[in-house]
Parts: C-alpha cells; sequence; structure tokens
C-alpha cells in the first residue's frame, strides 16, 4: 500500500511494482495523476477521504491484509491522521513500515520543510559536486530524492520484507535523504580517509579535478566525457589524442601539472567533432562516452539494443533495472486515473456493493 505522494516515496513504489509487486495507491479524493508520470506506473488506485473516520477505517482494514506500506510525510502527520505504526502494526503484526523523509524521524531538524539539495547539502554530498572556479552544483534531485531516498527505501524494504519471509516480526523503516545521501559518498569518505581526497570542491580525481576525468566541448558544440583513470586506460587517451610523446603527460597523477595538462586536453577536443571522437574512442578503453541529451540517449544503439528506454501508454521513459537471468518482469502499464480500481479492491476486501455505496454516498471513499 502507497500513502500517494511526491517523489522518493513514489520512486520507492515503482521499483516494486516493476520488479512484480502488486503496489495500491492511496489517492486524494479529487486527485490526479497525469499519464506521463513515470512513478506512477504499474499500480492501482483507490481514492480516500482522508479527514473521514470511515475512509482512515478503510485503509487500516486494507493494510491488515498487506506486507507493507510506505509514506513519505513529515514524521507524525500519519499519526495524526490515525495510521501510524503503532496503528497498523498492531493491526498486523508482520507489515513493513516504510517512512520517506528528508531529515528522518528524530533529529533537529526532523519538522523542518526540505528539498533534496537542502539534504545533500547537510550530508556533505553536494560539496563534492561542482567545479574548483565555481559554486557547488546540485545534480539535479538523483542524489537525495532518488538514490538516497527511493532506492534506499526499496532496498529497506526488500530486506525488512525477506526478514518477515524468514520469521521475524515487522517494523519501520526510517529512511531520510540526509542519511542516504551521506552513505552514498562512502567510497569518498575512504578517499579522505586515505589522505587522498582534498575537503575542497573540483580539485580531486572524480570531481572533475583530474585532465583524465571531466567533460570536453567538441567542434561543434558538444561534449563528451573521458574517464581514463587506470595507467593503462590513460595510455589509451594519450594514443588517441596524439599525446603519446608528451613528455608533459608522463605524471598522470601530479596535481600541480594537472590545470595544463586539462588545457592542453581542451584544445585538443576542439579539433573535432563531436561524431569524429566518437569513431576514434567509442568503443576502446580510453573510458569514453559522448554526453547524449534525455532524446539523443533513447537513440544510442547501444541503448536501443538493450531497450534500455521503452514507451509506457505513448510515453518515453526509462525501462526497469536492473535484470534477472530466469525471472520475467511484466512490462510497465501506465499510471492509473485516482479512484480507477476502488470498487474492485474494495470487493476483493469483502465489502459489499451496499457499503460501498453508502461510503460514496458518505464521501469516504470515490
Amino acid at each position: 500500500m502507497e500513502l500517494a505522494g511526491l517523489g522518493p516515496a513514489p520512486f520507492c513504489a515503482m521499483m516494486l511494482a516493476d520488479h512484480g509487486a502488486e503496489v495500491i495507491r492511496i489517492d486524494r479524493i479529487g486527485g490526479f495523476i497525469p499519464p506521463f508520470d513515470c512513478l506512477a506506473r504499474s499500480r492501482s488506485s483507490i481514492a480516500v477521504n482522508l479527514k473521514s473516520a470511515e475512509g482512515i477505517e478503510i485503509i487500516r482494514e486494507l493494510i491488515k491484509s498487506a506486507d507493507g506500506v510506505i509514506e513519505g510525510f513529515r514524521p507524525g502527520v500519519c499519526e495524526r491522521l490515525g495510521l501510524g505504526p503503532d496503528v497498523l502494526l498492531a493491526d498486523n503484526p508482520k507489515l513493513v513500515y516504510g517512512r520517506m523523509t528528508g531529515w528522518g524521524q528524530f533529529g533537529l531538524l526532523a519538522q523542518a520543510a526540505g528539498h533534496d539539495i537542502n539534504y545533500i547539502a547537510l550530508s556533505g554530498a553536494l560539496h563534492t559536486c561542482g567545479r574548483a572556479d565555481g559554486q557547488p552544483t546540485p545534480p539535479v534531485n538523483y542524489l537525495g530524492d532518488f538514490g538516497g531516498g527511493g532506492m534506499m527505501l526499496a532496498f529497506g524494504m526488500v530486506s525488512a520484507l525477506l526478514a518477515v519471509k524468514n520469521g521475524a516480526t515487522g517494523q519501520v523503516i526510517d529512511c531520510a535523504m540526509t542519511d542516504g545521501s551521506a552513505l552514498l559518498t562512502a567510497m569518498t569518505w575512504s578517499f579522505y580517509n586515505a589522505g587522498h581526497w582534498q575537503d575542497k570542491t573540483g580539485v580531486n580525481l572524480l570531481d572533475t579535478g583530474a585532465h583524465f576525468y571531466d567533460t570536453y566541448e567538441t567542434k561543434d558544440g558538444k561534449w563528451i566525457s573521458i574517464g581514463s583513470i587506470e595507467p593503462q586506460f590513460y595510455a589509451q587517451l594519450r594514443k588517441s589524442t596524439g599525446l603519446e610523446t608528451n613528455e608533459a603527460f608522463d605524471k598522470q597523477l601530479n596535481r600541480a601539472e594537472w590545470p595544463k595538462m586539462k588545457a592542453d586536453l581542451a584544445a585538443i577536443f576542439k579539433q573535432k567533432t563531436c561524431e569524429e571522437w566518437c569513431s576514434i574512442m567509442e568503443g576502446t578503453d580510453v573510458c569514453f562516452a559522448p554526453v547524449l541529451s534525455l532524446a539523443e540517449a533513447t537513440q544510442h544503439p547501444h541503448n536501443l539494443e538493450r531497450e534500455t528506454f521503452i514507451k509506457v501508454g505513448g510515453f518515453t521513459q526509462p525501462a526497469p533495472a536492473p535484470r534477472y537471468s530466469k525471472t520475467k518482469t511484466e512490462a510497465p502499464q501506465p499510471p492509473p486515473k485516482v479512484g480507477s480500481d476502488t470498487m474492485q479492491i474494495l470487493s476483493k476486501l469483502g465489502v459489499t456493493q451496499t457499503r460501498i455505496d453508502e461510503l460514496i454516498k458518505a464521501g469516504a471513499i470515490a
């Protein structure tokens, strides 16, 4: 069961639905799900009045038979609705109760508003994103909302569901985007602890400080990416760019020379078009790829072969991932209309048609 919300909680529900879970959205009466909303795909929907005692009772009845519930409200909201974990776990002791917030269920900032940019700022993750001569640059909302949020909650849900399957009782998952985005910096912390990462933006191996790990503009105004970290890959980069005999590039890890080598590489990459560099480097061990736009990514031969992008309800979107060697996942289905499955869901729950009509008349469901 998913208490409908925005961003990371629906992404968690989408991940579970993509991989075979039956996910029922509990939508507010009068709500709207756009037909192009990737995050709402492959669900059914029941429309309920959350301010109605009868509506809350219907939700409790539904959750009694559920394996898990996902909510993404501020701490305390579900408790005030009468749908807090104490109530629902008493109804269903094997329930996995997933809670998605920015700051967490407790802590100094738990009740404050925030967005991805704020959560990854506090965790230190944003400080690692950007260039030395500029300000920290948020990587859209991938790190907080989706990597440290929705994906982390999906992992927690599956882990707790596996525990229940193996005999444990249900429990609450406190998934905070601040915690999750901090966890995503684990390797950076390893570098930092070893003295290989400066606590500055844009001067390190993987944050555009190095000349061999960055993006470069081409002659036609497009961009390419270079990730030639290992010595053998770096050697291939030098060969592909005509720098094999340039002694200035011999000391790959000499940080003092990185800015000069980066400027030299930038000048070289400006001499050919993106297509020309692709013909030279793509598919080699340079560790290279063109920087594609969203539209371009859908047409790249590699992505086409793997069907990385699909159409659902006529709208292009990313295909489910990862893939399994044996399990066949169903193709994603378009988002439901709010309340489109109310009658069917309540009938399956054993609610009579007479009672359903009464609930509709009372405004508890729609």
